[in-house]
């Protein structure tokens, strides 16, 4: 519990926050893995290189120091976070090393401005955040036990493999030992891990694309090509791509994450929206609300993609039309290929706009959006334009969580 004079100390450094916060996250993760590089592995390089994790943390401390007298504001940055954890099995030894090296990274980048006040109040703000979450993660982790029957990672089988479009391939997986799955929550993603040549055990959390129910768990992997900037392709999923064959052994984490199906709404119109390969988890709720719902009820999917090359699961998808008619599809190209039409295989051209929004939604709907930050962005607050309530809009983007890792 921290005392009064630790939340004004807390509160009084929101404006160094604001203004170095990016500073102190940066020399924190060099720091952390100079002194402590077994913790290096829970880390994304590719998130570390574009310094979208520095950033991530950076406002997740900015925030917790704004919010540090009423943490339940938090709730649900605390359950993107710990599900994450949970994902890559974070475990209660780990909050130490995180603790000392903030605090270390504190008194370095501050310097004489970092006075014992200063560094006492962020000791307690840690271990009280600290302690919100390793509870937490506990409870997560007996769920995952009594729900999927293991936590940590189990051995699976790559039963096949089967591409998706030029840079989308599905991989389903099965226990290596032979045990039923139970279904995961639309939405859910799981945790690969998998050695790879010349950088060791890899973790990744990949969205489970199938039916919740199904006998195996089915992830599609984008291959990530290298960015503009120089820095290498996607470190795993290219080793996905390349190497991962049939018979192969990798090890998987349990399903976990928030960004789930609201299974009691089961009336209600649902929308959902996707992005290139943010369609995995749209297509997993897809399935199950086709199966679960009155026959009635309003499903629109509305799929961006660039252009025919990048267009995943045209078949699956259009198969699920033909299968029920209340389920309305509209897919646009934002950058079609000289012999993309409208009409063939796609629906029209150009970013997903108000206009089409006008024309394929109705009033009362829950809305799923997933795909890349600018087009979440974008379709967000087209969303907010209409009125639609925010409660009725639920969003993931593929990024790294303002946690310990990702």
């Amino acid at each position: 519990m921290l005392t009064a004079d630790q939340l004004a100390v807390i509160k009084a450094t929101v404006p160094v926050l604001q203004e170095h916060g990016e500073t102190l996250t940066r020399h924190f993760y060099q720091r952390m893995f100079e002194h402590n590089p077994e913790v290096r592995p829970y880390f994304n390089p590719a998130h570390q290189r574009s310094g979208s994790q520095q950033r991530a943390l950076a406002g997740a401390i900015c925030a917790y120091a704004q919010h540090v007298d009423n943490p339940a504001a938090l709730t649900d940055a605390v359950e993107l976070i710990a599900q994450k954890h949970v994902s890559l099995g974070i475990r209660p030894e780990h909050y130490p090393i995180v603790g000392e090296n903030l605090l270390a990274s504190i008194k370095e980048v501050l310097g004489d401005a970092a006075t014992d006040d200063i560094i006492d109040a962020w000791a307690a703000a840690y271990g009280a955040l600290a302690d919100i979450f390793i509870g937490r993660e506990a409870d997560i982790y007996q769920e995952q036990e009594q729900r999927f029957g293991w936590q940590g990672f189990k051995p699976f089988v790559v039963a096949r493999r089967e591409p998706e479009s030029d840079n989308i391939t599905s991989f389903y997986l099965r226990p290596a030992d032979g045990a039923a799955l139970h279904p995961h929550k639309p939405g859910q993603y799981i945790t690969l891990r998998v050695d790879v040549p010349g950088a060791g055990p890899v973790m990744r959390n990949y969205s489970l694309s199938n039916a919740p129910g199904d006998e195996y768990y089915r992830i599609s992997v984008k291959r990530e090509a290298a960015p503009v900037d120089g820095a290498p392709d996607g470190v795993c999923s290219n080793h996905l791509h390349a190497n991962l064959k049939e018979g192969d052994r990798v090890e998987l984490a349990p399903p976990a994450g928030e960004f789930v199906l609201d299974t009691r709404e089961q009336e209600a119109p649902m929308v959902l929206i996707a992005g290139g390969v943010g369609i995995t988890p749209l297509l997993s709720m897809l399935h199950h609300g086709l199966a679960e719902s009155p026959a009635d009820r309003s499903i629109t999917l509305i799929q961006g993609a660039l252009n025919s090359r990048v267009h995943p699961f045209r078949e699956e998808v259009q198969a699920l039309a033909a299968a029920h008619p209340s389920l309305q599809v509209h897919v646009r190209y934002s950058d079609p290929l000289a012999g993309d039409e409208p009409g063939r295989g796609y629906h029209s051209n150009g970013l997903i706009d108000e206009a089409l929004l006008d024309a394929l939604t109705v009033d009362g709907a829950h809305y799923y959006l997933c795909g890349p930050e600018p087009m979440l962005r974008h379709v967000h607050a087209l969303l907010s334009r209409r009125g639609v309530p925010m409660e009725r809009v639920h969003y993931e983007f593929f990024g790294p969580a303002a946690a310990l890792a990702a």
